[in-house]
């Protein structure tokens, strides 16, 4: 059966009555191509033929709101420029500008806690694989709501084991953009595989990272460890994590934190392994390609620094930008 052709009515009614019988993924839409803000799930779009679509030619933050305020929101716009300038991406907005965007957004959501998704695009323009076909970069954002951290949902901890992904090379491994099929077939692999998280390692055989997730251990001698960042995207909950570890390594029970390489067989014979992402937050594993992780029950240091990291969300004036 060949398809009609719509007229804009019946198009428009066809859509609102699709986005009605679904619940929507977002509570509020910002575009720099509308000019504002939307709530109604129908005018969440981002066009077609914008590069960010049909070529993942963009980069992304997510960020976290946490009764009222936006957590880390420094770091976060530091490392969407970083991302965009290894593209060869301009941020349309100053950081200013991208601030009341973002503020004004989860003011509209009416949601003190959620997660915001924000998004630098190349822009609409066509079809092709050059960039320089955009009319010019756009800015997205979306804000979405946030589950409980994993520990919350999965006291027993979390099972791990090795992703047959590649690890990103190069650029596309340092900056947070949206050409993220690895990283979805990571997730992939860990839901068919009936655990949890997937881990990469690279091709000498050091630890990387999960499909949207840092990686860690605490060491045989007390150390913990984190990834050398050549080939990972150095996450803020991990780098913030390793900083309030390091301001007082005794409040966890460690010797020191350190960042280097990571070979499987530290990983094997880790006293724990760590997880850390914006939205799991601290995560302990216990078990890693179906061998237990130390005496196989959630670890320590996970915890502790698990509950640092709630009490500097929550707490921390330096690292909290404000939004009701």
């Amino acid at each position: 059966m060949m398809p009609q052709t719509l007229d804009t009515d019946t198009a428009w009614n066809l859509w609102k009555t699709r986005c009605a019988a679904t619940p929507p993924a977002a509570f509020a839409f910002y575009s720099s191509l509308l000019g504002g803000i939307v709530t109604d799930p129908a005018l969440m779009f981002v066009p077609a033929d914008d590069h960010l679509v049909h070529r993942g030619d963009g980069v992304f933050e997510t960020i976290r709101a946490v009764e009222g305020a936006l957590y880390a929101m420094g770091p976060h716009l530091e490392r969407v420029r970083t991302s965009a300038a290894a593209i060869g991406l301009r941020v349309p907005m100053d950081a200013e500008a991208v601030v009341a965007a973002l503020v004004a957004t989860v003011r509209a959501a009416g949601r003190p806690d959620a997660l915001i998704r924000l998004i630098v695009a190349r822009g609409p323009g066509g079809y092709a694989v050059n960039p320089y076909e955009s009319r010019g970069p756009a800015v997205y954002i979306a804000v979405y709501p946030v589950s409980a951290p994993f520990m919350q949902k999965h006291p027993e901890g979390a099972r791990v084991r090795t992703s047959a992904v590649p690890l990103k090379p190069g650029v596309m491994a340092t900056a947070k953009t949206c050409n993220y099929i690895p990283n979805a077939l990571m997730k992939k692999e860990a839901v068919d595989a009936g655990v949890d998280f997937t881990i990469t390692f690279d091709e000498r055989g050091f630890l990387g990272e999960g499909a949207t997730e840092n990686m860690a251990i605490v060491a045989a001698d007390g150390i913990l460890r984190t990834p050398a960042p050549e080939r990972i995207l150095a996450g803020i909950t991990m780098t913030r994590c390793a900083a309030l570890a390091a301001a007082q390594p005794d409040a966890f029970g460690l010797r020191g934190v350190q960042q280097d390489r990571i070979s499987r067989a530290d990983v094997v014979s880790a006293r724990e392994l760590l997880i850390f992402g914006t939205s799991c937050e601290v995560v302990s594993v216990v078990e890693f390609d179906g061998r237990k992780v130390g005496d196989g029950a959630p670890g320590p240091v996970a915890a502790a620094l698990g509950q640092a990291l709630d009490a500097d969300m929550r707490g921390n004036a330096a690292w909290r930008t404000p939004v009701f």
